[in-house]
């Protein structure tokens, strides 16, 4: 078995002199459809330059990551002397934005070389059949030093608490939830985007799912259409009219003002009761704490899920089957408030303690 199979495809986008910008290169291929929309994420197209020179975004169950970089070459005679930039792209099955950045790194610095794209391959081909590649010259990789669970862990958690203070148990609400959550962050800041959407899955760190998470989307039609079919996700946009797309999410996140908003339609789900505000309370003064990182806040909130679930646990019943079961009659038998039990019934049903 390939020691590296998580690998699709890689690429080569360049922008001429002329402000042309064309795919020079691509294996094993890539659709029409595909070039188009990663044209549009490298930035090369863009008249504004991003302060960002690599991002990462999913798109129809499919990573893509993309390092760009100015390109020169002395040479007049060289076949390259016309590029002015070049944007490296690698396509993978996971999300492991460390792994993929140092490999396109080296990638780049081997194209940036030689200017040849078989040196891409050499490497490529490399990685896919040994999960290593080595050049003295450009850099080190393997695999095996890029757990996925260190990517999950690579997150800024402290910094959304103490920015959204207790509000921020929207979020974590959001997320237990299986809600559709819009972060919005002009472009500018579009580090800070991809930050903060790769963050909010840990809320539910219980689940280990980072395919939840799309950090850059465009509201283009392919695009919005995609994530208006989907039921749950945390999506990064940089262009501020998303706010007004209603349709698109339970609840909108606004970086640079600091605001949370719920859709209309969501508010029932979003009805807090004690129990979120002591959740809340908890994870502020967590976070306040000095010394605190974000591995910390991981566990913390993670302890916090666990006891929401265990109480859930024992008021449920085993089926024949041998599937945990919760009625709506058990949680009223115990008399709660009508926003922790809706919230309650509805976290069991996304953990399928619910028999529909």
């Amino acid at each position: 078995m390939a020691a590296f199979v998580e690998l699709k495809g890689a690429g080569l986008i360049e922008k001429d002199k002329n402000g042309d910008v064309l795919w020079s290169w691509s294996y094993p291929s890539v659709t029409s459809e595909q070039r188009e929309y990663l044209k549009l994420k490298s930035g090369l197209s863009s008249e504004q330059s991003s302060c960002v020179n690599f991002v990462y975004c999913q798109w129809r169950q499919t990573w893509y990551y993309i390092l760009r970089s100015e390109f020169s070459v002395d040479s007049e005679g060289s076949p390259l002397s016309k590029v002015t930039d070049v944007a490296l792209v690698l396509i993978s099955r996971d999300f492991n934005p460390e792994k993929y950045e140092t490999l396109c790194q080296i990638f780049l610095r081997q194209y940036k070389e030689t200017g040849n794209p078989t040196s891409v391959l050499e490497g490529y081909l490399s990685v896919v059949t040994r999960g290593t590649c080595a050049n003295d010259e450009n850099g080190k990789f393997s695999s095996g030093d890029f757990e996925k669970k260190q990517a999950y862990a690579k997150v800024c958690l402290k910094d959304i608490i103490q920015t959204f203070g207790v509000e921020v148990i929207l979020m974590y609400t959001a997320m237990l939830l299986k809600k559709r959550i819009v972060v919005y962050s002009p472009p500018h800041s579009l580090g800070q985007l991809l930050d903060y959407t790769r963050s909010l899955p840990a809320f539910a760190w219980h689940r280990q799912n980072w395919n939840v998470i799309y950090p850059y989307v465009h509201l283009s039609e392919p695009e919005a259409e995609d994530l208006a079919s989907l039921s749950h996700f945390v999506a990064g946009v940089t262009e501020a009219a998303v706010e007004g797309r209603l349709d698109l999410y339970d609840l909108f996140v606004n970086i640079p003002n600091s605001q949370i908003s719920i859709a209309p339609h969501a508010k029932e789900s979003f009805a807090m009761g004690k129990l979120h505000k002591d959740i809340a309370m908890a994870m502020v003064q967590f976070a306040e704490e000095e010394g605190t990182t974000d591995q910390d806040m991981i566990k913390e909130i993670a302890s916090k899920t666990k006891e929401l679930l265990n109480n859930l646990k024992s008021l449920a019943t085993t089926g024949e089957d041998g599937k945990l079961s919760l009625s709506l009659e058990a949680l009223k038998a115990r008399k709660m408030p009508p926003a922790t039990e809706n919230f309650l019934f509805s976290l069991a049903a996304c953990e399928g303690f619910v028999q529909l």
